[in-house]
């Protein structure tokens, strides 16, 4: 065999293992930190209305060895399958093997939340339990060289437990190219 021949064997055997392995698209890492609560407002009369706003940031760990540029979106929150709150979600990049952090807040539509059959139970239990879901399109970037569109999705189980105004909260996410 040629030199060529075995040259273009052993680039395509590194190539391969190398998108197999160190390259393979790992999912990213998302997770929200309530910061705050703000402008809560509670009216018993005529009937019983929620509003808040809850000031958080999210973290996007990016576990991969490529940068992921991704635009203005949108993030839902549901109570027992129905939007309650809107989290508006800046455009931005996650460096590769790094971290972003948004900050960003969430309009809650109180008279959505207690209109819910499930709020009573749930207050009662001690603990509101959400989830939240988020769709980032952008772009991912390897070796600043190759650049394919990917999607980030997102899905949060999130309990704040009222009593002592924690909140816990576990994220899934999956990365699509």
């Amino acid at each position: 065999m040629s030199r060529s021949i075995v040259a273009i064997i052993v680039l395509v055997t590194v190539v391969t293992t190398l998108s197999l392995t160190v390259f393979k698209p790992k999912q990213p890492k998302i997770t929200a930190h309530l910061i705050g609560l703000e402008h809560v407002n509670i009216t018993f009369f005529p009937t019983l209305a929620i509003n808040a706003t809850l000031d958080m940031v999210v973290t996007i760990g990016n576990r991969n060895y490529g940068s992921f540029k991704f635009g203005n979106s949108t993030a839902y929150v549901d109570f027992h399958g129905e939007t309650v709150a809107e989290v508006l979600i800046g455009a931005g990049l996650v460096p590769a093997r790094g971290k972003l952090n948004v900050t960003t807040s969430a309009v809650v539509m109180g008279d959505k939340l207690v209109e819910n059959e499930f709020f009573i139970g749930d207050v009662e239990s001690g603990c509101l339990n959400f989830t939240s879901t988020a769709t980032l399109h952008g772009k991912a970037s390897v070796l600043k060289i190759f650049k394919m569109h990917a999607i980030a999705i997102s899905s949060c189980d999130i309990s704040i437990w009222i009593a002592t105004q924690n909140v816990e909260s576990k994220c899934t996410s999956k990365l699509k190219l």
